[in-house]
């Protein structure tokens, strides 16, 4: 895993990539990524002056990563360094991961690796993005697009998702689970989610769909309906929508579809064997629709997963 930093990078992003990718994991017994940040200079000017990071790699270290997160920064307008953009072409060619953060799109795009591809970008910059790469299918009001090869991610805290995201496609969930608990962290929130909610911080406290959401997550397995949800939060199913809407930027089916596959994923982790019974536990009802629901959120079938995260 190789971040490259470059002039009038953002200190948030990075933050993000060390915490998630960069940290050893003592909880876990092992560390997850071999972790390097580089650049094209010694001395890299931060975004707006906040400080100069040294001592990194140089930004050969590039052509050796398997993943790649290419520089950020909020000057979008600028055109990032050409040695930059050499070596995004390169470890795409040679079939690295690559991904982007907030106005990294602008990166991969400038380096022409997005053409044909889908990728999100920060929602105040998707006019602009459209303009300047007409080539690139941009999706922007989601908060991360995982195109395979090439992820994105919209907005600064969206990183922390995509993040999150990453470590759950390459260890499974319960080692996602428990990075984002150490990161005090929403552990999955689905790519699709929209980019802008309405009121991250409820006003009133009362309104807060928190105590609800643990219910329900204590319950995965019992045949909850979005009725049933509304019931018992005494508001209406209309009511429920719009504050899963403005305080999630998701409907409540979605995100107790998106809690009941996590739970799959454990419960196959933590080595149950039989389709049926993960199905039964997790909510999901029958073993065909836990299978359509696992390829849609891993890409994997049960038993490729069991083979990839199992005990």
């Amino acid at each position: 895993m190789v971040v490259v930093i470059d002039e009038n990078s953002n200190p948030f992003e990075l933050g993000c990539v060390t915490e998630i990718f960069g940290l050893r994991r003592p909880e876990l017994g092992r560390d997850l990524y071999e972790f390097t940040l580089c650049s094209p200079e010694p001395r890299t000017l931060m975004r707006d002056g906040f400080f100069t990071l040294t001592g990194v790699a140089e930004l050969t270290a590039a052509d050796s990563a398997d993943t790649l997160i290419v520089p950020n920064r909020p000057d979008t307008e600028v055109p990032r360094r050409p040695a930059v953009l050499a070596a995004v072409r390169r470890a795409h060619a040679r079939g690295a991961r690559l991904v982007g953060f907030c106005s990294g799109a602008f990166t991969l795009a400038e380096a022409g690796v997005l053409d044909g591809r889908r990728a999100t970008a920060h929602w105040q910059w998707a006019d602009d993005f459209r303009r300047r790469f007409p080539a690139v299918r941009l999706e922007p009001d989601v908060l991360f697009v995982d195109d395979g090869d090439i992820l994105t991610a919209a907005g600064s805290a969206a990183a922390l998702d995509l993040g999150l995201h990453i470590v759950r496609r390459d260890f499974g969930a319960e080692v996602a689970n428990s990075v984002s608990r150490r990161l005090v962290f929403a552990a999955h929130r689905d790519g699709g989610q929209r980019q802008f909610v309405e009121r991250p911080v409820p006003d009133v406290p009362d309104e807060s769909l928190a105590p609800l959401l643990a219910w329900a997550q204590e319950r995965l397995g019992e045949p909850l309906t979005v009725a049933g949800l509304a019931a018992h939060a005494a508001m209406s199913p209309a009511t429920l929508h719009r504050r899963f809407r403005a305080q999630l930027g998701t409907t409540p089916l979605a995100w107790l579809n998106g809690e009941r596959t996590a739970f799959a994923c454990r419960l196959i982790e933590r080595g149950e064997e039989r389709l049926d019974v993960v199905a039964h536990r997790s909510g999901l009802g029958t073993a065909a629709n836990l299978r359509s629901r696992l390829r849609r959120e891993t890409g994997l079938t049960p038993s490729a997963y069991r083979r990839r995260f199992g005990p």
